[in-house]
């Protein structure tokens, strides 16, 4: 195979025979992509030579490739996991959602916690920390490219750096990326200020480079004398920190003390320490300004010592001393565990905070093969799903849609009736994955559901969304207690005697055993009427009824809001005649219908709670969709409308129900 003639030919010497065929394969790949003058986002190989300055893995460096967006959706794509291993197809996998994820908005500028959630979502969310060191190049070099974008795109992608990936990179510990991503980003924000910066830097660059090298050349040769060995070179300050800084301390960039800096990299800790004493012995220190980084690591990791020092000129020049394993760690973070295989000691108890990546990755026991060996720990007991507005949502791990509504309002979780995820209706127990957008379905009426609370049927994993369920519990039952309490001081009042309601069941009593049927309508005062209730309306025991007389059905009882009844011609008014319930006990026949989202044990749940309430189905017809929602038609044995608001609203309270009504 002929080699492909790009950057990224120049390091392959460092590969064996057999990793450099991998990646001549991947080459080969992405090089039969035809070239398009107008494509300006970043390309796998780009991305790939910018990481092999950072000595990472050549599983890193396969998955930069073959992540080319190029390759996505293009002719080339390919069974990745077949020709170069599983870790590089997951990392592939990972690279890509990094990289056409949608979920950053300017606004987050203005809201730190969804910035932060954001960032922990694109940790938590690759199941191999090595994707978002690649994420990070992906976007280096997207900067780079930004000069031939609209001035919108470049505003967008620079704030979306500074809120979100370079606070990332920093987090990671990667600081060389870090520096970068905030220089270039300024410098497309703000250029007026980033060319007066970089002037002033330039203006004084040999006065600085004269007190630099003096400082370096005194202090080399009393460390010779100490048999000390070092390395001692100027670092370079970046502007987007002086800028930073200036801000901070509303100062100019002429004011600024520490634009020098002096770095020292020795062979152990013990040098550490014995330069340090040799700095502030030779030269004025600034008491104040001294940190100790190696006793007291920042939280992402990093080790130093610094002090500031003032020579001879009356410049202060900031020292940072460490050994070459703390340098490394310092400028390449994740990338320099790649670097350091051999020997080290196993991390500390892995600690869900920031810090706790930093722990796993100096494990140095492990190869980069295992498939395990970086998924992220950082935030494994959270999942971060997204409102229909792109707001980001930060729940615990095992997290419903249930919990969802919960946590996005308490009204919404009481209302929440069922729930779409990516527009797809999923029921209420479904486990929610970070990266999901969750739609919460609601109706008007506040109706949890006592099985909400049941840890055994899974609908809430959140204990404060449980006890949000039972303080509404609590609180209906209080307002219970309250009303009867209320209801019984009202029946110990003495009451009149009604000589005439005390007759009244007696009279009613004879008028029923005359009857071979129990009568449930009287008509116009009289009984044991032929009646017979309408099928277009079904009356039950509790509604307002009317009357209408037929010439073979004798009396038919139609509710009074009946269609029928009031469309009724002029001619045929006549034949309505008044009616009245007389026996609430009797049954009647009352269709009703149930929308739900999910027909997944619809009927059986229905029914055992109707068998709870003694109410007997005539019958059931149950119609599913496509999309698995379903509509039950049911005809109940009803005695009157109090008994059937009841059911309707009981059932209403199971899962996954959208509504249930009354037939008309």
């Amino acid at each position: 195979m002929k080699p492909i003639i790009i950057p990224i030919e120049e390091m392959l010497h460092r590969y064996n025979a057999e990793e450099q065929l991998l990646l001549q394969n991947a080459l080969a790949i992405v090089g039969k992509i035809p070239s398009d003058a107008h494509y300006v986002r970043p390309r796998g190989v780009d991305v790939a030579t910018i990481l092999m300055s950072f000595h990472v893995d050549l599983k890193t460096i396969l998955a930069a490739i073959l992540s080319d967006p190029r390759l996505v959706n293009g002719k080339e794509a390919l069974d990745i996991e077949a020709q170069f291993g599983e870790a590089v197809f997951s990392l592939v996998q990972d690279v890509n959602w990094l990289n056409n994820i949608r979920v950053y908005s300017p606004e987050m500028a203005s809201q730190p916690n969804q910035a932060e959630t954001m960032r922990r979502m694109l940790l938590s969310m690759t199941q191999d920390v090595r994707a978002v060191l690649i994420k990070l190049a992906y976007r280096i070099a997207r900067l780079r490219n930004l000069p031939r974008e609209s001035q919108e795109i470049r505003h967008f992608i620079s704030h979306e750096t500074l809120d979100i990936y370079a606070p990332i990179a920093n987090r990671l510990g990667v600081h060389q990326f870090k520096w970068e991503l905030e220089d270039m980003a300024f410098r497309y924000l703000d250029p007026i200020a980033y060319r007066h910066i970089a002037k002033s830097l330039a203006t004084n660059r040999v006065a600085r480079e004269s007190s630099i090298q003096g400082f370096i050349t005194l202090l080399q040769n009393t460390l010779a004398k100490e048999k000390i060995t070092c390395q001692c070179y100027g670092r370079p300050k970046h502007i987007y920190s002086i800028w930073k800084k200036m801000q901070r301390k509303n100062l100019d960039i002429d004011e600024l003390y520490d634009l020098l800096a002096v770095r020292v990299i020795v062979n152990s800790l013990i040098h550490c320490y014995t330069v340090l004493g040799i700095v502030h012995s030779l030269w004025q220190t600034i008491p104040k300004e001294f940190d100790d980084y190696i006793a007291n690591p920042k939280e992402n990791g990093y080790q130093s010592l610094h002090t500031v020092i003032i020579d001879q000129q009356g410049n202060r020049i900031e020292v940072q001393i460490r050994t070459q394993a703390m340098h490394d760690y310092a400028e390449l973070g994740v990338a320099a565990h790649w670097s350091y295989k051999e020997g080290g000691k196993q991390s500390a108890t892995m600690e869900k905070s920031v810090a706790t990546l930093r722990k796993l990755l100096e494990n140095k026991t492990l190869e980069p093969s295992s498939n395990d060996e970086f998924r992220s720990e950082l935030f494994n007991d959270r999942v971060y799903v997204l409102t229909p507005a792109g707001r980001l949502v930060d729940l615990i791990k095992g997290s419903t849609p249930l919990d969802f509504a919960y946590a996005v309002h308490t009204e919404i979780g009481h209302r929440c009736r069922g729930a779409k995820v990516d527009g797809r209706i999923v029921p209420l127990t479904y486990i929610l994955k970070s990266g999901e957008q969750i739609e919460i379905l609601t109706t008007k009426d506040i109706a949890p559901n006592r099985n909400w609370i049941d840890p055994n049927l899974g609908y809430l994993k959140s204990q404060r969304s449980i006890q949000k369920v039972k303080n509404w519990f609590r609180q209906q039952e209080e307002l219970e207690n309250a009303k009867a309490q209320s209801e019984s001081k009202v029946e110990n009042l003495p009451q009149p005697v009604n000589e005439a309601a005390k007759e009244a069941p007696l009279l009613n009593s004879v008028r029923a055993n005359k009857s071979l049927h129990a009568c449930e309508v009287s008509v116009e005062g009289l009984n044991n009427v032929q009646t017979t209730f309408a099928q277009c309306c079904h009356p039950v025991a509790g509604d307002e009824i009317t009357g209408y007389i037929s010439h073979y059905k004798g009396i038919i009882v139609h509710r009074a809001d009946c269609k029928n009844m009031l469309q009724l011609s002029v001619a045929k008014q006549p034949q309505r005649i008044a009616v009245s319930w007389q026996n609430s006990k009797a049954s009647h026949a009352v269709p009703i219908v149930i929308h739900a989202f999910n027909a997944q044990n619809l009927l059986t749940d229905v029914s055992q709670l109707l068998a709870q309430n003694k109410i007997h189905i005539f019958s059931a017809a149950l119609e599913a969709d496509v999309d698995f929602s379903a509509v039950l038609n049911l005809t109940l044995q009803i005695e009157n409308t109090t008994q059937l608001n009841t059911v309707l609203k009981k059932i209403k309270q199971l899962p996954a129900i959208v509504n249930a009504q009354r037939k008309n």
